[in-house]
């Protein structure tokens, strides 16, 4: 098993590594290969992939604004669970985010993830319950509605 950074090459195995994961939800602009390659671009060397064999089988995307930083579509191929991919590639990224300066790392997990938040909760991350998680699907048309 090899983890090392994900680049732009991977988007094709990972995105069919996203795909094989049932309950995982992805978002057409934002997980698009031009969505992942800008992404990429702009957080070079935080992103992780697990790879046996030539497969992809997990893959975190990771980046950060200089001070915080995120975890996005972390995802393990059931077949290869419990085998310490999931700790080796937070580590990988992590690491990287250490390296670069960033002190603090948040990720969403849906509540109905079992096994991701019991991941998350075993390796010593904190689940927060005084936060209201908002999202906003950001096109034209719902800029002129903020804007009215």
């Amino acid at each position: 098993m090899k983890i090392r950074s994900m680049t732009f090459d991977d988007y094709d195995k990972v995105f069919s590594l996203w795909k094989s994961i049932r309950g995982f939800s992805m978002r057409s602009l934002d997980d698009s290969a031009e969505g992942v390659k800008r992404f990429l671009e702009r957080n070079p060397g935080t992103s992780v992939v697990a790879e046996e064999e030539g497969s992809i089988v997990g893959a975190i995307l990771c980046g950060h604004d200089g001070r915080r930083a995120t975890f996005y579509h972390v995802c393990v191929h059931p077949d290869y669970r419990r085998r310490g991919i999931g700790k080796a590639m937070s580590v990988a990224a992590l690491r990287a985010l250490k390296e670069e300066g960033v002190n603090k790392v948040s990720l969403v997990a849906f509540t109905e993830n079992d096994t991701g938040n019991a991941f998350w909760s075993g390796i010593g991350w904190t689940r927060r319950a005084d936060l209201n998680y908002y999202d906003f699907t950001l096109n034209s048309d719902n800029v002129e509605v903020v804007n009215r």
